[in-house]
């Protein structure tokens, strides 16, 4: 730029840069964030100052980049996090006794679930395969091994009187 347009783009800045900052506070709620995005919006504008024709549009220009500016600061990952009074505790993971006892749960739950349904939700569940697999080991339809999936699955809540996570 030459030294007109710096001087046009001095002037600009020093009437607009309070109202910038503000626009900002209320975008973002932070004044530190604040004059950041205020600073990136400045920065962005006198990067196109030369090529802005009507400077009449200069404010709008100049929102437009603060929002954009803003939004593109709450996408960073590092602005997902909250800050807290105090770390929470980690969930204490199962003791030993808690894991022997859940596995001693799901043996007893499975014993009760009928043999062939029994072997589905071992394959698909434990094993991992999926429906068609399951069906060519146990030699039947992918139906059937949905529906004894299902009824296994329902058979299997009801010996243990609770609800069955799945992830498959």
């Amino acid at each position: 730029m030459n030294e007109r347009e710096e001087q046009e783009f001095a002037e600009y800045f020093a009437t607009r840069r309070d109202s910038a900052r503000r626009t900002a506070y209320l975008l973002c709620g932070d004044w530190h964030r604040a004059d950041d995005l205020a600073q990136t919006a400045f920065v962005a504008l006198h990067r196109r100052w030369r090529k802005i024709r009507d400077r009449a549009a200069t404010d709008a220009y100049l929102r437009r980049t603060l929002i954009r500016a803003s939004i593109d600061e709450s996408r960073r990952p590092w602005r997902r996090e909250q800050q807290v009074e105090q770390v929470p505790e980690p969930e204490p993971s199962p003791s030993l006794d808690e894991r022997v006892a859940a596995r001693a749960d799901l043996m007893t739950g499975l014993r009760a679930v009928p043999p062939k349904q029994r072997a589905v939700l071992v394959l698909r569940y434990f094993e991992g395969l999926d429906v068609a697999r399951v069906a060519k080991v146990l030699g039947c339809s992918e139906g059937n091994v949905k529906s004894q999936t299902a009824r296994g699955l329902a058979n299997l809540r009801a010996a243990l009187g609770e609800e069955v996570e799945t992830h498959g």
